[in-house]
């Protein structure tokens, strides 16, 4: 016990020692094989997760492409008089240059639909190889596509 004085009164600290502490701290095996566990699970749940999220990251930039790629089917039939007929990737590239871009996705198809009335166009990611299209169809109803499906960022249904 620890006796300390205050404004004249003793006082007595039962919690206190007086000295230095005695004896051994640390983990014990079993407490380090523990937390070792404990890392092992969180580990053996994040990494499938994390790479689950990369492919996305990576699917995204196909997407991207294919939507430049969209806007750049636009520009080619305002410039065309409303016509689709003529489009090609290399067309698109000369409408919007960021579509030269190869390192993530590259545009794997552009061509015309119905006489000259709808395009399609489609983007593949590099890394999973995954295929994002848009097709503008003749009567004007677009619809999104990837393949395949349930993988990385294509849903089930193949549509996005």
């Amino acid at each position: 016990m620890l006796a300390m004085r205050r404004n004249g009164r003793e006082m007595v600290s039962a919690g206190a020692t007086a000295g230095p502490l005695c004896g051994e701290a640390g983990f014990t095996l079993i407490e380090l094989l523990t937390v070792l566990l404990i890392i092992g699970i969180l580990a053996a749940i994040a990494i499938p997760s994390f790479l689950a999220q990369t492919q996305k990251a990576n699917d995204a930039a196909a997407k991207v492409l294919a939507r430049t790629a969209q806007t750049a089917a636009e520009s080619y039939s305002t410039d065309h008089n409303g016509s689709y007929s003529g489009i090609s990737i290399a067309e698109l590239r000369a409408v919007e240059p960021a579509l030269k871009e190869t390192k993530a996705a590259e545009l794997v198809s552009a061509k015309q639909l119905g006489a000259g009335k709808g395009y399609l166009v489609e983007a593949k990611s590099v890394a999973t190889g995954n295929k994002y299209g848009i097709e503008h169809a003749p009567s004007g109803a677009v619809a999104r596509t990837c393949a395949p499906e349930n993988s990385g960022g294509c849903p089930a249904g193949g549509k996005w």
